[in-house]
């Protein structure tokens, strides 16, 4: 008997979600206040044998909104200088689109309904996100407005860290700080933590139920 394939799978493995990891870097705690200046995504596949990689990141700097606020103690963690001439920020809209777009792509390609966030402290993403798509009345979001995947809770139960360093350094994987509070490397290690918890899991969910 042939099995399925790796789209019918993912399609099935999260009640039809696709799991986008997804982190932002901003000028603060308060979406409706405060500036949207980084996003990054990785849409997570599956193989034959139903195990999750991360596939190549998109993300782009993002220009702050009109009227925005920028807290000097976020600035000071994200190192970001929003004024600077090389920096490539788009508008919130254009940036969400780039996102979006493969993450449509992915959802068509495996079937999936809808996308659903994953990230650490993930309501903090996706207060962001969905604050961005409410300021520019984006009608398409991929992503589902409030369910997500969150890696601290996973992290904590997997590894018995909750800080994002720390479990990725307890699932057997390095951390550079020095890179640490961009959203591209961020997004990849959140990525990486979610695909080896739940990759654990199905090797020991097949040991003990069966493939």
């Amino acid at each position: 008997m042939s099995l399925p394939s790796p789209a019918t799978q993912m399609a099935h493995r999260f009640r039809g979600f696709l799991p986008v990891v997804v982190d932002v870097e901003t000028g603060g705690f308060d979406c409706a206040r405060h500036a949207l200046l980084e996003i990054a995504a990785v849409v997570v596949r599956m193989d034959e044998k139903g195990m999750l990689h991360p596939q190549p990141t998109v993300s782009t700097h993002v220009a702050a909104f009109p009227g925005s606020e920028l807290d000097p103690r976020s600035m000071e963690i994200t190192g970001i200088d929003p004024d600077h001439p090389f920096r490539g920020a788009l508008p919130e809209r254009e940036a969400l689109e780039l996102i979006f777009k493969p993450v449509r792509a992915a959802m068509h390609e495996n079937d999936c309904q809808r996308a659903i966030l994953v990230g650490h402290n993930a309501a903090f993403d996706l207060g962001f996100l969905n604050a961005a798509i409410r300021r520019t009345a984006h009608k398409r979001s991929p992503f589902h407005p409030f369910s997500c995947f969150d890696t601290v809770t996973l992290g904590g139960l997997a590894c018995g860290q909750t800080v994002l360093s720390r479990a990725v350094e307890a699932s057997g994987r390095a951390w550079d700080a020095r890179e640490a509070h961009s959203a591209v490397y961020d997004t990849e290690r959140t990525a990486e933590l979610f695909c080896d918890v739940v990759n654990h899991w199905k090797k020991m969910s097949d040991l003990t139920w069966g493939a």
